[in-house]
């Protein structure tokens, strides 16, 4: 059986993954609310499938809808993805997709032979390829992030890969992001073993993570966040591989909190550290990290297990996410498109979308 976050045939469903591995639930989303209120409470998460739940989210509530005008359908488009960022900020992924789907649906409204029944089957059809899309690029990832860090190894050996909080299948439409790299040099017959932290505090590592390199028979060792850098010191670490819910132009990358300590004590070990981030999780309309919005969570998080009170009623602070400088990002940044140096990240991503854009014109 294939794992699966999202289901879409017309109709919507997800995976909930607050109650992983205990329980397979899947529960339908039937409007913007119900996507809205699912990414919130993190029954979807990881930044790729929050845009695809989120967009699609929207296909599902158009879809039986009656409008009076175009402009009334275009007006309801823009303001409903732009509501869906609001649900958890810090991932860019929602926001490019809103702004990317706002523009054209506006450019398409303006042609003069546009009709309601038309920009609706327009939006429709960008919001399912956006399900195919994703598993393309990150196929394409894995397959660029594993040729990349064996050529740094011994082409003798096998290589052990330590990662942090949940990037495959159930952080995306399918084979993941970082984890999408561990699974290509699984297929590859090169991975000796993968490495996950449990990640607390709703423990991605330990619930979904560790559940996907069982389900799919990948060999792994489950670790505490806070034995990372006795594993780099003793486990014969080949690399560090993490994912990214937002890169910004300089490289810097924010992503699940803890990985900026790993990415420190990686480079206090020599241990290459990549991030792996499809093009719609790099932002290079910000300068740096110290740019990007943290979304903070509830005590509960910390103090709760499970409605369980695990510690007293005490002051918390819960960042969902840290900030890793570039300069620590030893590896590089693993896209569809290739690895590339934080410092040389822009300008190749911006020449590939200036040769697109050519493409397109021609």
């Amino acid at each position: 059986m294939t794992l699966e976050a999202i289901k879409y045939n017309g109709k919507l469903q997800i995976l909930n993954q607050l109650l992983l591995p205990t329980e397979t639930q899947y529960e339908d989303i039937l409007s913007v609310e119900d996507g809205w209120n699912a990414i919130k409470a993190m029954k979807v998460r990881g930044a790729p499938a929050i845009a695809i739940v989120g967009v699609l989210s929207l296909a599902v509530e158009l879809s039986p809808k009656k409008f009076k005008s175009k402009e009334d359908l275009t007006n309801m488009i823009h303001e409903k993805l732009k509501y869906l960022t609001t649900a958890r900020p810090t991932a860019v992924n929602m926001t490019e997709a809103a702004n990317r789907l706002s523009t054209l649906i506006h450019v398409v409204c303006d042609d003069p032979t546009s009709t309601v029944e038309s920009i609706r089957e327009r939006y429709m059809q960008e919001a399912v390829d956006m399900l195919a899309k994703d598993v393309a690029d990150n196929k394409s990832m894995g397959h660029h992030g594993a040729k990349k860090i064996l050529q740094q190894c011994d082409a003798a050996e096998k290589v052990r890969i330590l990662t942090h909080c949940n990037t495959g299948t159930l952080a995306t439409a399918g084979y993941g992001t970082a984890l999408g790299v561990i699974r290509a040099l699984h297929e590859l017959g090169k991975l000796e073993r993968a490495y996950c932290t449990e990640t607390r505090p709703y423990n991605q590592g330990a619930r979904l993570t560790a559940y996907e390199f069982v389900h799919d028979e990948i060999p792994a060792t489950l670790i505490v966040d806070s034995a990372v850098a006795m594993a780099m010191k003793e486990k014969k670490l080949s690399a560090v591989v993490v994912g990214a819910d937002r890169v910004v132009a300089n490289g810097d990358t924010a992503n699940k909190i803890g990985t900026y300590q790993l990415a420190i004590s990686a480079k206090h070990h020599g241990i290459p550290f990549y991030v792996a981030a499809p093009t719609t999780s790099i932002d290079l309309n910000l300068a740096s990290g110290k740019d990007i919005v943290i979304e903070e969570r509830s005590t509960k998080e910390l103090t709760t297990v499970r409605g369980m009170r695990v510690a007293p009623d005490i002051t918390c602070w819960n960042p969902a996410f840290d900030v890793t400088p570039a300069d620590l990002i030893t590896g590089g940044i693993v896209t569809e498109h290739g690895v590339f140096k934080p410092e040389e990240m822009k300008d190749k991503l911006m020449g590939y979308s200036n040769k697109k854009l050519k493409s397109s014109e021609d």
